[in-house]
């Protein structure tokens, strides 16, 4: 039982610890472009920042990624994640007043949907806020299918 435990504990903390450098990176990029611009704009403003922002540290990304929700292999849904950094991290962008928990509800339906594990979600509110987001499930289900492999 203890060893199951350390395993579980030793599972956790590689997840917790994924990409963190490249997280790093990008988190730190967020902070610039929030300084730099301030609140009060558009999110289509902060995320273009942000994508100049990455750019120039070398950072290979996409946006507006397409994702399609299937169910018994019919699509019931389509969604576009903000960013995919490396292709090992999804991005999501807000400038709200606050992040509430429906943000952090979207961020893990775009993970468990594109099959990544680390999400980043920012706010250029009022108050610069982020939260990394980890996906509880290690594989997608069967509905659900990404349109672009990230």
């Amino acid at each position: 039982m203890v060893r199951e435990t350390g395993l579980i504990e030793a599972h956790r903390s590689c997840i917790e610890l994924a990409h963190s450098d490249t997280s790093h990176q990008i988190i730190g990029e967020f902070y610039r472009v929030y300084n730099t611009l301030g609140s009060g704009l558009t999110e289509s403003v902060y995320q273009r920042a942000l994508v100049i922002a990455l750019g120039m540290r070398g950072l290979r990304l996409a946006r507006e990624v397409p994702m399609t929700v299937m169910f018994e292999r019919q699509v019931v849904g389509e969604y576009r994640a903000d960013l995919v950094v490396e292709n090992v991290i999804l991005v999501e962008t807000k400038a709200v007043e606050r992040l509430v928990r429906q943000h952090d509800a979207q961020v893990l339906n775009y993970l468990r949907i594109s099959r990544l594990r680390v999400g980043l979600l920012f706010n250029f509110g009022p108050t610069a806020q982020f939260r990394r987001l980890i996906s509880p499930v290690s594989a997608p289900t069967p509905e659900a299918n990404s349109e672009q492999s990230v």
